[in-house]
């Protein structure tokens, strides 16, 4: 199993970003795809999950202005970054749980204030 993230960038506190995430290999149902990340320093941390019948979870702190969905049909996960904030700064990893657990190279994210 392979996870391809991109989407990461710079962006001015108050932007928005959107990440992508597509799996490819033997992926089985049902499965959970998430989101976590590390800043400098700091442990990753979970900020949100959602599985394939498309039940989420949200860190407290991203609850309101993060959105994750997905197509599974193509096996992708999408983060809708909204009002971020610089202390969102950090590298964030795409994560599957499907019969083991997954990463993704992680993408940068960093908001400037």
């Amino acid at each position: 199993v392979q996870l391809q993230a991109s989407g990461g960038g710079l962006v001015q506190a108050g932007g928005s970003l959107r990440l992508s995430c597509a799996a490819s290999g033997s992926i089985f149902s049902p499965n959970a795809m998430g989101w976590y990340r590390q800043a400098p320093g700091k442990q990753r941390e979970l900020v949100t999950t959602i599985t394939s019948s498309r039940s989420t979870f949200y860190a407290d702190s991203v609850k309101g202005r993060f959105t994750i969905s997905r197509d599974n049909a193509k096996n992708t996960v999408y983060l809708q970054m909204n009002s971020l904030k610089p202390e969102n700064t950090a590298v964030y990893y795409c994560n599957l749980q499907s019969r083991g657990t997954y990463w993704g190279q992680g993408t940068q994210v960093t908001v400037s204030s």
